[in-house]
């Protein structure tokens, strides 16, 4: 059975290698994957959105609306955005930060609140402070990792090798970082 992942976030927050990281342990793994990318006004702080979809024989890598089995979000915004991609029973993976778009820093108009509490009534939902333990970690950018670790929890897919996925798509100085944000992810992930 197929299974499909969205990963929504702000351009540079990982978006991308996050998506290569899965697809390239769940490739590894012998499953057919597919992965697609939209970059939006990516450089600018906009939305960045990745699909993948794998299993054993996969021939798009589009998820339509209400077909997603897991959404991970790095921001809140992006979450709400991109809700109506997930299944009924799908799980929205979290990532419990907020970054202000240009609408919000000219002050034409107001952060949101409530996201978090309003789609946990909605979805089944695991919220991470990953920003806040990537920057524990050293490195706020380890974020999207931390993400994935939680990913590979939340899925199921802890037996896939994510360190070699690692080790291939990250630059060597940051191997090691990336390790560890990734089993910080794992660890959370359970006690979310």
């Amino acid at each position: 059975m197929n299974q499909s992942i969205k990963l929504v976030g702000v351009g540079g927050q990982g978006t991308i290698l996050a998506a290569k990281l899965i697809s390239t342990a769940l490739i590894q793994a012998g499953y057919d994957v597919k992965m697609s990318e939209i970059h939006g006004m990516s450089q600018r702080g906009g939305s960045v959105s990745s699909e993948i979809r794998y299993g054993d024989k996969v021939y798009s890598p589009v998820i339509e609306k209400g077909h997603a089995d897991v959404i991970v979000a790095f921001e809140q915004m992006e979450a709400a955005r991109y809700i109506d991609y997930l299944k009924p029973d799908g799980t929205l993976l979290l990532n419990d930060h907020k970054i202000n778009s240009m609408l919000t820093l000219s002050g034409k108009q107001p952060y949101p609140q409530g996201i978090i509490e309003t789609l946990s009534q909605q979805v089944k939902t695991v919220v991470l402070k990953g920003t806040k333990l990537a920057e524990q970690l050293g490195n706020a950018k380890a974020m999207n990792v931390i993400m994935v670790g939680a990913l590979a929890q939340v899925m199921g897919l802890t037996d896939l090798d994510f360190a070699a996925a690692i080790r291939e798509n990250v630059k060597p100085k940051y191997v090691d970082l990336n390790l560890k944000a990734f089993d910080i992810g794992l660890q959370h992930s359970l006690h979310s």
